[in-house]
């Protein structure tokens, strides 16, 4: 008898978790064992579900991130596949899902059928990660770094020069030559001015 794998879902949105579950159930080779709404609860459950596959997304209830939570499961049960899964935009996700040691990561826009195809790659030993996306300006796109992108998500969550160095482990001096940096990539006059820009647009999300 072929193999059936054990999928458990962490979404806080009922109609993704329900549409998740009937695309799954609707293939032989998968059986949902579970859906629960915070990624923070997420280790303990597979502690006790021993789920072969976890789709899960980044911003979950109680304000739990899917990607802290990947990083905690690999490094406990790296024999899991992790599918990470987002409806937004933010441009550090995909790099950051990489770095947690998932497998794979599908925008929540992309088709159910090229859903399952990833999914079926995975537990094939496969990967899926989407190009890594860029800023778009009125004059083009700006290709930022990952470092520019990790400093930008510090000043989004408001540290400071210093604060951010310490965070880093790199100098006061390294955090404002990066700085300008972006500036000169973007044609921002000013940090702040970029950091409005990208929180008013959905590209970073310091939250998760």
């Amino acid at each position: 008898m072929d193999k059936i794998y054990r999928v458990l879902i962490v979404d806080d949105h009922a109609a993704i978790s329900e549409m998740l579950t009937k695309c799954l159930q609707d293939y032989a080779e998968f059986t949902v064992i579970g859906a629960i709404e915070s990624a923070a609860d997420a280790l303990l459950y597979c502690a006790h579900l021993k789920p072969d596959l976890l789709v899960m997304d980044i911003c979950t209830a109680n304000n739990a991130s899917g990607l802290h939570a990947c990083k905690e499961i690999k490094e406990k049960y790296p024999q899991i596949k992790v599918i990470i899964i987002t409806g937004f935009n933010e441009i550090s996700y995909v790099p950051r899902a990489r770095e947690a040691g998932a497998d794979a990561f599908v925008y929540k826009r992309r088709s159910l059928s090229f859903f399952i195809s990833v999914v079926r790659d995975v537990m094939n030993g496969g990967s899926y990660f989407p190009k890594e996306r860029t800023i778009p300006l009125p004059n083009g796109t700006a290709p930022l770094s990952e470092r520019e992108i990790e400093i930008l998500r510090l000043v989004c969550s408001h540290m400071n020069n210093k604060q951010i160095a310490e965070e880093l482990y790199i100098s006061e001096h390294t955090v404002k030559y990066h700085k300008a940096n972006m500036l000169a990539k973007t044609g921002f006059k000013k940090i702040l001015d970029l950091v409005y820009y990208l929180l008013s647009n959905g590209w970073i999300n310091p939250l998760y």
